[in-house]
């Protein structure tokens, strides 16, 4: 296998040979409105790929223009962040500002977020390879398939037997020469699947180790990892004999090969390089801990969070099972709603390294009509889609559409906004009924009109109280 070819000088390579344009065009596949934001966020992906082609003596000093998005929940700051990642073929990790503490406190510290990243990149690398190799990890894993069904002496060697002129007598076969025929034989059944129910015995590695737990100091999680894999390499490993089908033996001997030709040393550095260069963290919440500390109460660390969160975003190097990871060219984007605490609200330094603020937009009626309809995963293609499988066919109507827009509006008016979200808990609502009789032989069709929505939620959103908790 060529190595050379696995890597990439850019560590996001094609997808992000994609120009702004395009980056949100696909983003309004499956987010509706919110332009500004989609705007601001392709252009920070593409200089994610524009800052490889500059010289590397000012690569460097090319920082991440971080983002924060501003906007109640539900109107598509966790989905842009999500497709984004999902373009950028990028180590993407998504965290909640909120469920972290300043360092003294019981929680997890903030540098767990590059660690996790760290963890995801390797992953998603160690796939790819898996993926690079399968091809050939599934031709030994045949040959030890037949080395199993058939064992063949190990002083035997592949031979092509000729087949005899007319002017000489034929050579008698050998018993090596007919083992390898019959192996053939084997090989071509194998091929055509005809052996897929026959029974093997295969030695196989158990990962069972005994329950062990490290408890590290509050801050030092990573020393316990490292404890815990430390004691765990020096179990030994046990192995044993099991008797199972080809088919199922297949799977276990292509896994086991393909680990063989995957080089995780190259796999690391490779899964490190793309952390530094083309990270992307999505800070949820942000707001959660914005404020000044008053002393006392539950809040007393949010200040002390956002002192812990500052040297992570502006650079530093944090510590990983991996190696030492570099945060400088990691692009975060938060969110968070602002309704009580203000962006101002952050300290100084952290507000300095969010240099880009956008507002999103609050979802009005014709949005909603927009987004159940217009993505690739609506909800009205979703429902469809489901009701399909028992062989119904949905059908709805536009005046339906309409009417579950317009309720969604009301409610969230009148209630708390939660944006798009509203809709999964009005069609749920409305289509609870259908999906509890099905399967049924009797329904083969189900329409929804305006009339039903009006007469199946008209109580709810009548009822204000009602309204609240359940829609």
């Amino acid at each position: 296998m060529n190595s050379d070819m696995i890597y990439s000088d850019d560590p996001m390579d094609d997808t992000l040979h994609l120009t702004p344009r395009e980056i949100v065009a696909e983003l309004d596949k499956y987010v509706i409105g919110q332009n500004k934001a989609k705007k601001m966020v392709a252009i920070a992906l593409r200089n994610r790929w524009r800052r490889q082609q500059v010289a590397d003596a000012l690569r460097e000093e090319i920082l991440p223009n971080n983002i924060i998005l501003i906007g109640s929940t539900g109107v598509g700051k966790t989905e842009i962040a999500r497709r984004l990642a999902r373009l950028a073929g990028a180590p993407f990790i998504k965290v909640e500002a909120s469920k972290f503490t300043e360092v003294g406190y019981v929680g997890r510290d903030v540098e767990s977020i590059i660690r996790d990243l760290t963890d995801l990149s390797v992953s998603m690398v160690k796939s790819e390879w898996h993926d690079m190799v399968q091809h050939q990890a599934e031709e030994l894993a045949e040959e030890r398939l037949l080395d199993l069904l058939f064992p063949m002496p190990k002083s035997t060697k592949p031979k092509r037997i000729s087949e005899p002129n007319g002017d000489e007598e034929p050579a008698q076969e050998s018993a090596e020469d007919r083992q390898r025929r019959t192996r053939e034989k084997l090989r071509k059944q194998l091929d055509e699947g005809k052996l897929e129910d026959r029974t093997v015995e295969l030695t196989v590695t158990s990962e069972a180790y005994p329950m062990m737990q490290i408890l590290s100091p509050i801050g030092m999680e990573e020393m316990g990892m490292n404890l815990q894999d430390l004691f765990s390499g020096m179990m030994p490993q046990k192995q044993k004999k099991r008797k199972m089908s080809v088919a199922e033996a297949r799977q276990i001997l292509i896994a086991e090969e393909a680990q063989k030709l995957i080089d995780m040393d190259k796999v690391i550095d490779e899964a490190m390089r793309r952390v530094e260069e083309a990270g992307i963290v999505f800070v949820d919440e942000i707001d959660k801990i914005a404020g000044y500390d008053e002393g006392a109460g539950p809040d007393v660390s949010r200040e002390g969070v956002q002192r812990d969160i500052l040297p992570v975003v502006e650079g530093t190097n944090v510590v990983t099972k991996y190696g030492m990871i570099k945060t400088d060219h990691i692009l975060f984007i938060a969110a968070g709603a602002f309704h009580v605490a203000k962006p101002s609200d952050l300290i100084p330094e952290l507000q300095g390294r969010f240099p880009i603020r956008v507002e999103m937009d609050s979802l009005s009626t014709e949005d909603f009509i927009r987004i159940l309809t217009e993505p690739e995963n609506a909800l009205v293609k979703q429902y469809t889609a489901l009701l399909g499988t028992e062989g119904v066919k949905a059908a709805f109507t536009k005046g339906a559409i309409e009417e579950i827009s317009r309720m969604a509006t009301e409610v969230n008016q009148r209630a708390e906004n939660i944006g798009a979200r509203r809709l999964h808990t009005i069609m749920s609502t409305l289509l609870e009924d259908v999906l509890y009789q099905l399967p049924d032989p009797e329904i083969r069709t189900v329409k929804i009109s305006a009339e039903m929505v009006r007469d199946k939620l008209k109580g709810i959103v009548a009822d204000e109280d009602l309204a609240k908790y359940i829609l």
